[in-house]
């Protein structure tokens, strides 16, 4: 029996101009698109000011799965990537949500802690595993290659592997038994 793969959407944190968001999300892209057993749907906020409503929270409902890539302002996450998440509801219901963070000297981690919260009143299942990028910015070189990839690989195939356990397992049950009758 053949497995569908994996739709996992990967959800872009920032708006600002010139964000060093796409050179992380690129980064992401490329790490899922080489394992077997996912498909990348890319949901950036910066597409949602251009796509209809409905259109974007099919998009969102379609996926099995999210990887939220997202920076750390000030101590905690980007205002746009609240409004996003805030616009959907039951879209995210019982799917894991896994995070790729960067930022300074904490790696957007406090972003992330920030966003476990959010995520579980919205009956979203966090994955513990994640991938941080502390100077981030020093890491990646002018042409978005990471100069060390061989930590973040590691920490990018654990988190892969445990998110495609949860969303297997979580779309197994919400089959079984919708999630929407437990609301």
């Amino acid at each position: 029996m053949t497995e569908s793969p994996i739709k996992v959407g990967l959800v872009y944190g920032s708006t600002r101009a010139g964000r060093f968001c796409d050179t992380v999300a690129r980064w992401a892209a490329s790490q899922i698109g080489a394992r077997e057993g996912f498909a990348l749907e890319i949901i950036d906020p910066l597409a949602a000011e251009s796509l209809g409503a409905p259109e974007f929270k099919q998009r969102i409902a379609a996926c099995d799965a999210f990887i939220v890539v997202t920076p750390e302002y000030n101590h905690g996450y980007p205002a746009p990537l609240k409004e996003l998440i805030d616009s959907f509801g039951s879209e995210w219901h019982a799917k894991p949500v896994a995070f790729v963070s960067y930022g300074g000297i904490s790696g957007g981690l406090r972003a992330v802690e920030q966003l476990r919260l959010v995520f579980a009143e919205l009956h979203a299942v966090t994955i513990r595993d994640s991938v941080s990028f502390a100077g981030a910015w020093e890491q990646f070189d002018a042409s978005g290659s990471l100069r060390s990839p061989e930590r973040a690989e590691r920490s990018m195939d654990a988190m892969l592997r445990r998110l495609h356990w949860w969303a297997v397992s979580l779309a197994h049950a919400r089959n079984i038994w919708p999630y929407a009758k437990t609301v």
